[in-house]
């Protein structure tokens, strides 16, 4: 697989690995099979957050590849928790992923509409915590916990839904757990129809991971400002007007004009993952 560094001594698999669905829609034993497969065939990105999973992924991650830390790239975000009701429902998982599987899937005209804030069963499960110096550290210091290390190579602010007030206690508070060693890059991780909420201070990160896809409809203009810079992007395959194109030729196209960026997919099907993997080996 190969590599690139976002920032100078990270090495990460142009092919990251995305956590959001861990022990939330895809369960244990599939999501550890996904694990091993995509470390197998050269991955060593791995993206989650304290909310996924509903609060669980990040422990099952760090379980998973403890013996290999080294080898691995770990970013994680804060901003968003499981609640109380997360955890008093967990149990109730497995049903709800069976019960998934009878429930009509969205057409594809779907994907064609611009992103909206929706409201989702999965958000009376989780809540925004205060974005202050104090919650940062206190949500890094669980996080560290749960993945059983002692940094993180990325920690992202988690998709705020308004304009950050508070930049520079942030940016202090970062500088000061980087000279620690508990982070080495200090990030944002929006959509991108939210950009100019937080345009005023994009530069004051050290990495941006955002929504980008090959037939997004303002794929060329970001091709544009963001194509040379490192990046770090998720949903790849979703967005745009026509999906006439393969979900290889997908990536390839957004490997080819981000040169210098992570592309996040959640892959757990193996045969997805070994094909995805053999587009950048």
């Amino acid at each position: 697989m190969r590599k690139i560094a976002l920032l100078e001594g990270i090495h990460s698999s142009v092919l990251g690995f995305g956590c959001a669905p861990i022990l939330g829609s895809v369960g244990a034993k599939e999501s550890l099979r996904a694990i091993s497969c995509a470390v197998e065939h050269g991955v060593n990105h791995f993206d989650i957050a304290r909310s996924y999973g509903y609060g669980a992924a990040e422990e099952f991650v760090g379980k998973a590849l403890k013996s290999k830390r080294h080898q691995l790239i770990f970013a994680s975000k804060f901003g968003i928790k499981a609640n109380l009701k997360a955890k008093i429902l967990s149990p109730l998982k497995p049903l709800i992923r069976q019960a998934r599987n009878f429930l009509p899937k969205k057409n594809s005209s779907e994907s064609a509409l611009p992103n909206k804030p929706t409201f989702q069963v999965a958000d009376s499960l989780h809540y925004r915590i205060t974005l202050n110096s104090d919650e940062m550290t206190k949500s890094l210091e669980e996080s560290l916990r749960a993945l059983t290390t002692d940094y993180l190579d990325y920690f992202f602010i988690h998709e705020p839904l308004s304009t950050i007030t508070n930049m520079d206690e942030l940016c202090n508070t970062a500088y000061q757990l980087k000279k620690q060693g508990k982070i080495r890059g200090f990030g944002i991780a929006f959509y991108c129809n939210q950009k100019e909420i937080h345009k005023s201070y994009l530069d004051s990160f050290d990495i941006l991971q955002f929504n980008n896809s090959s037939i997004k409809s303002d794929y060329h203009k970001t091709v544009e400002e963001r194509g040379l810079k490192p990046n770090i992007l998720f949903s790849p395959l979703k967005g745009g007007i026509s999906n006439k194109k393969t979900p290889s030729e997908k990536l390839i196209t957004l490997s080819h004009d981000f040169s210098n960026s992570v592309i996040l997919c959640s892959m757990f099907n193996e045969k997805h993952i070994k094909d995805n993997c053999l587009l950048f080996s």
